[in-house]
């Protein structure tokens, strides 16, 4: 098991958290557990615990912790649901889930990022955590239908497939906008009666993009 370092930088961060209104014990427990060093550049170890967005691999990003904290806050998951996460990335939004819910299942378009990611879930021994390479806008329809579905990066409309593989009372949260300055945090839900849909926080994230394994 590895051992979490700058500790009090992540306690710190926990409680910057809390001041921003993230008020869910089990998330914050969570992102006191996933030690965020572990899934930065080495170039930006010493802002790890900083509340920014930063840089990794592919031309993507590892995400502000707080729209981490946000996300799986408003994604509502519970111990006994099935996740699946679009957009594995460093893998620090997976170690989260991972901690909050059954199992996450999570796709990954570049392969140098999966590769990566994979090996830091083996190294922490996140035991629940499903990885593959794929095209997130295609979701996992082998392992669909899931309670709650998060993606990870921003498209203009959310694709149908992911609706589809929403189960009947499940949630999916994403972040919608037509370019990075109109994207906002949208929440979806499936009820008997169809799709409600609300938008929330204004955010800036990285394109969904289709797997391509040239594309590394």
């Amino acid at each position: 098991m590895i051992n979490a370092i700058g500790v009090n930088d992540q306690v710190s961060l926990v409680m910057a958290l809390r001041k921003k209104g993230i008020s869910d014990i089990e998330i914050l427990r969570a992102m006191e557990l996933v030690p965020r060093e572990y899934f930065t550049h080495p170039a930006f170890k010493e802002q790890a615990y900083y509340d920014i967005a930063l840089p990794i691999d592919c031309g993507q990003t590892i995400s502000q912790p707080y729209i981490v904290a946000y996300m799986s806050e408003v994604l509502a998951v519970d111990k006994a649901q099935k996740i699946l996460e679009i957009g594995t990335g460093s893998g620090y939004q997976t170690a989260v889930l991972s901690h909050l819910g059954r199992r996450v299942f999570t796709i990954e378009a570049h392969r140098e990022l999966h590769n990566s990611a994979q090996q830091k879930f083996d190294d922490l021994e996140l035991d629940n955590i499903v990885t593959k390479v794929g095209d997130g806008f295609e979701g996992w329809p082998e392992q669909a239908p899931f309670d709650r579905i998060v993606v990870t990066a921003a498209a203009p409309e959310i694709p149908s497939p992911l609706l589809e593989q929403l189960a009947l009372g499940g949630r999916l949260v994403m972040p919608v906008g037509d370019s990075r300055d109109s994207q906002k945090i949208t929440i979806v839900d499936r009820t008997n009666s169809g799709f409600e849909r609300e938008q929330t926080l204004p955010v800036q994230f990285v394109p969904l993009v289709r797997c391509n394994e040239n594309m590394d």
